[in-house]
């Protein structure tokens, strides 16, 4: 994971002190933050938008994330180099999350005994957590068979590419490419 870190601070340096990339990045694709919450934005768009919104520590989950300690990063400007910083952050902030976690894993074996076959519970439920893109969602519908009956999964992607006709309004053609780089989303994403 330090290595990972040294990669961060390359790419900081790289990107952050090089006034190229801040020319054309600063003040460029401004999203603020009642805009970026009425298209539904999550993630480190929301944060770069200076909400202070993170699921891991704002919703109860039953996953480890109040057994770590993790900081938050939001910035102010809600630009495309917003964005970017935010991101950057957070992948550092993520090497330290592991290796909170890897100190934590017991000796011993690691594979679990599971049942051949699990029958999923009569009901409905549903799931989000943070990922990269921001939130990711998962609604199932069990009539208690072997599988589920239904299952939506929602991306941040689809969110994360509506805004577009707001913020790419009125802008250069040459901006288009960093706003769009600093919405990261997967196209692939978009139809689910």
């Amino acid at each position: 994971m330090k290595k990972l870190r040294g990669f961060c601070d390359e790419i900081e340096d790289l990107l952050f002190g090089n006034e190229i990339f801040q020319s054309r990045t600063r003040g460029i694709g401004v999203i603020p933050a009642d805009v970026a919450r009425q298209y539904g934005l999550s993630g480190a768009n929301l944060r770069a938008s200076g909400v202070d919104w993170d699921l891991r520590r704002d919703q109860s989950l039953p996953m480890a994330w109040d057994k770590v300690d993790f900081k938050v990063w939001t910035h102010p400007d809600g630009d495309s180099w917003a964005r970017c910083w935010v991101r950057l952050q957070e992948v550092r902030e993520s090497t330290k999350i592991v290796d909170q976690l890897l100190d934590t894993i017991p000796a011993g074996p690691v594979m679990a005994k599971v049942p051949r076959i699990i029958k999923v519970p009569e009901g409905e439920a549903w799931v989000s957590t943070e990922n990269p893109l921001g939130e990711m969602g998962y609604y199932v519908v069990s009539k208690g068979d072997l599988g589920p009956f239904r299952v939506k999964i929602r991306s941040a992607s689809f969110n994360n590419i509506s805004i577009t006709p707001w913020v790419l309004k009125g802008v250069y053609v040459p901006d288009i490419i960093t706003i769009l780089a600093s919405l990261y989303f997967i196209l692939g994403d978009i139809d689910r």
